[in-house]
């Protein structure tokens, strides 16, 4: 494995880093977006992963990042240009998304969005139309005619709206989302109550908000699944064409080879 590019896909809860070569992302980390972090203690951790990796930081041509959360930018900017001393590209800024923004305000756009739709668009070029469905502390569907990006929906993430309901309830415990069943049955005690509440409730979301959105698009229109709980998704549901984790890193590593 020989990578040349250290990609960030910059969320609210964590940061999603990829090593890439011209072919495609070879393998991915997730750290936490943490603010209260020193620039000093992110490089560290930065070396670190890169040692597990195997990777020498010198053999790295660039960085490339989407964000949005800006305060943690300047952040990574001091961490890499201390620790692993190559250049930092931020999309769209420095890296422009090659599809037509049709937001009422484009700059209202996450570039995490932009970046995945891209990369949805590059790697089914002859779709008429696209939606990506991205599993993160939100969930967004976004939608894509042609070379344009038409915009989408946002909707809590699954820990997101799982962390709400421990929060604004006495007795509901947190739980964690791993669901064996194939269908939702009415269960007979509270933590499975949850589980099942939650997962195939995410299901029937994905599933009924994606064919209303299709509806409305020139046919075929894929379904793209993205971020860690598409695949938990996909095994109960076969509304994804394909399930890909690490879209924003993927759109991410051909923005840069696009523009440079």
């Amino acid at each position: 494995m020989q990578p040349e590019l250290l990609l960030f896909d910059i969320g609210n809860t964590s940061v999603k880093l990829g090593l890439a070569d011209r072919k495609k992302v070879l393998c991915s980390y997730s750290l936490p977006a943490d603010m209260g972090q020193t620039s000093d203690s992110l490089g560290l951790a930065l070396l670190a992963l890169l040692r597990h990796a195997g990777v020498n930081p010198d053999s790295l041509a660039a960085c490339a990042a989407s964000s949005v959360v800006p305060g943690f930018d300047p952040l990574l900017r001091e961490a890499l240009a201390r620790y692993v001393g190559k250049p930092l590209y931020f999309a769209p800024k420095d890296l422009p998304v090659p599809l037509k923004n049709r937001y009422r305000r484009p700059e209202e756009v996450g570039a995490d969005r932009l970046v995945a739709a891209h990369a949805a668009r590059r790697l089914l070029p002859d779709a008429p139309a696209l939606i990506v469905v991205d599993f993160g502390t939100a969930v967004t569907f976004d939608c894509i005619r042609g070379d344009e990006y038409l915009g989408g929906l946002i909707f809590p993430g699954p820990l997101t709206a799982m962390n709400a309901l421990s929060r604004e309830t006495a007795k509901l415990p947190r739980v964690d989302l791993d669901v064996k069943a194939q269908k939702p049955s009415p269960r007979r005690d509270t933590v499975t109550s949850i589980r099942h509440g939650l997962v195939f409730g995410f299901v029937c979301m994905v599933e009924g908000l994606t064919a209303k959105l299709s509806a409305d698009l020139p046919r075929p229109c894929p379904v793209l699944g993205a971020g860690g709980f598409a695949a938990a998704i996909a095994r109960l549901s076969n509304v994804f064409e394909r399930t890909l984790p690490d879209l924003p890193l993927e759109g991410l590593r051909r923005l840069y080879y696009e523009t440079f």
